[in-house]
């Protein structure tokens, strides 16, 4: 089950300059600032820019799906055609990530925050 898309993460390579960029059009500061992640919450939706994505296959914004199983909806995504980018890991605060892609190389992400539950 999902409860939608409130995730979208850019991969970026200036982290300076599309954290000004991001500040100026949401016009909020930061809610997480790091050399490795800066996020931004906005009208009920999160804002990330991560300096790493390219590195991990990331080809432009990828939407991350809020879940409330992680990996039994990756296990159906897999059992679907789609091919793992990163599986399942924690990224902090209890949220569980992951994304794979699909039969057209389109990017999905995946969130489960566990310290909700």
């Amino acid at each position: 089950m999902t409860a939608g898309l409130k995730t979208i993460i850019y991969p970026v390579k200036d982290l300076a300059g599309a954290k000004a960029l991001f500040s100026a059009l949401l016009k909020v500061e930061p809610y997480a600032d790091s050399a490795y992640y800066v996020g931004f919450k906005d009208a009920g939706q999160d804002v990330g820019l991560d300096p790493n994505g390219h590195a991990k296959g990331m080809t432009g914004p990828v939407p991350y799906w809020h879940v409330t199983d992680i990996r039994a909806t990756l296990a159906g995504l897999l059992g679907a055609g789609a091919e793992t980018l990163e599986d399942v890991h924690e990224v902090g605060g209890g949220r569980l990530i992951a994304s794979v892609k699909d039969t057209d190389g389109n990017l999905i992400g995946l969130v489960e925050d566990t310290a909700a539950e």
